[in-house]
């Protein structure tokens, strides 16, 4: 069977318990939202495939518990996380006073490289916001980082930041894999021929 993907990237959603990260991985790897709140127990993921550039993107996000209890389990995952999507709500502002221990969290496990965005959910939700716009812009440029306003009720914004992120990485992947073989898209041109190669001899053997 041929592969239905060019390159695996490994997101992760980090943040306070109740902002939204399963919510928001849900609408969009699933194009569903679910009021009801079940706090995320440890780590659990999801896959979706996107296309940049005419590159077929595979992503695989992981959404973490944000409960102190879970922090030792979840730290693991940073290790291997080339994109970062923090989540605060913005009708909860120790949520969003909190983003600098993940952020330091992430200074210490993460890979050096690592892309990073801020989103700001529950937009529409206005008349309880207690994190102005502002103050998220604000503290996203004091990290370098992109941000985002989202709501996972609405879809607001919601493929916009996860598409960012991942965008970020494969520019990032790109600059290093350019760096040590050249060429991005001829290293993915030669993949795929060797792919169809495989195809063929495989056919070939079946044949007989």
């Amino acid at each position: 069977m041929a592969k239905q993907y060019d390159i695996l990237f490994r997101l992760l959603l980090l943040g306070d318990s109740g902002v939204g990260k399963t919510c928001m991985l849900r609408r969009f790897a699933e194009g569903e939202f679910d009021p009801s709140h079940i706090s995320t127990i440890g780590v659990d993921f999801k896959m979706k495939t996107l296309v940049i550039d005419g590159i077929r993107v595979r992503v695989q996000i992981w959404d973490t518990a944000g409960q102190e209890r879970y922090q030792t389990i979840t730290k693991q995952y940073y290790r291997r996380a080339q994109g970062i999507v923090f989540v605060y709500d913005i009708t909860d502002e120790p949520s969003f006073l909190h983003i600098g221990k993940w952020a330091s969290d992430v200074d210490e496990y993460a890979p050096e490289k690592v892309q990073m965005i801020l989103v700001g959910n529950k937009a529409d939700n206005e008349p309880k916001r207690r994190v102005t716009k502002a103050q998220g812009s604000k503290l996203a440029e004091a990290y370098g980082m992109e941000f985002f306003e989202a709501s996972a009720s609405t879809s607001r914004n919601i493929k916009e930041s996860f598409t960012r992120v991942t965008e970020l990485v494969l520019q990032a992947y790109k600059n290093d894999v350019d760096h040590l073989l050249g060429s991005l898209d001829d290293y993915l041109d030669r993949a795929a021929l060797q792919d169809q190669k495989d195809d063929q001899d495989a056919s070939r053997t079946c044949a007989c």
